[in-house]
């Protein structure tokens, strides 16, 4: 079965950094597209950023450009979120989705990690 782990958050102050990961299992992870979304209480889960299967494109909502960065080592299963100039609106659980067909992924989904951001 199709499972996806995050790990990485945490608490960490205004201005800082911070690197999630998101470890795949149980599914071919090179040939799925994969994301990261975010959400804040009393909001709808929202895109943060995503990454293409193949030669792996990139996309950022408009808040995470500049700020967060989205990478992937096949190899690993892994898939990164790189975080900085985090402020306390980036508060939030973030989740790790994949998915074969589409980007941004909405397939599956991880059980989500949280970050704090202290000011």
């Amino acid at each position: 079965q199709v499972q996806l782990v995050e790990s990485g958050g945490g608490l960490v102050q205004a201005g800082g950094s911070l690197r999630l990961s998101c470890v795949g299992s149980g599914f071919t992870f090179s040939r799925y597209a994969m994301g990261w979304y975010r959400q804040a209480p009393g909001k709808e889960r929202e895109l943060v950023a995503a990454i293409s299967w193949g030669i792996g494109g990139t996309y950022y909502k408009d808040f995470a450009k500049g700020r967060f960065t989205i990478s992937r080592d096949n190899a690993k299963n892994t898939v990164y979120l790189q975080m900085s100039s985090l402020n306390p609106d980036d508060t939030a659980v973030y989740y790790c989705a994949a998915d074969p067909n589409r980007v941004p992924p909405r397939d599956y989904w991880g059980q989500g990690t949280q970050v704090t951001v202290s000011s």
